[in-house]
């Protein structure tokens, strides 16, 4: 399988995740082998998840985060009700008639 280089600014983003992941490790006195053992991986995958290599897979990615409790922090991630620009891009789509709320009136 060929390997994806990704653009600069999910580096980035990858990057400062795994520094993250890294801190909330150490504020809770948790060795890498310690969350390793927790996760059921090597502690390669949870050195390499907080170096942020591109390489690892998000089920590694996520699960290191359940591991530290950190889960939920996730579920905004891609989520609709925060996407202005998906929502700018919907509403543009509809019909303006569709929008306007106009009572129904009668014909007699």
């Amino acid at each position: 399988m060929p390997t994806i280089t990704p653009p600069a600014q999910v580096s980035a983003t990858l990057t400062r995740l795994g520094s993250n992941v890294r801190t909330a490790r150490l504020r809770r006195g948790l060795s890498i082998e310690q969350v390793a053992a927790r996760v059921g991986c090597s502690r390669f995958t949870v050195a390499s998840v907080e170096k942020g290599k591109p390489g690892v897979s998000a089920v590694a990615y996520f699960t290191v985060l359940w591991a530290l409790r950190l889960l939920d922090d996730a579920k905004h991630l891609a989520d609709p009700d925060r996407d202005e620009r998906g929502q700018i891009l919907h509403a543009a789509r509809i019909p303006a008639a569709a929008l306007v709320h106009e009572p129904l009136r009668d014909d007699f």
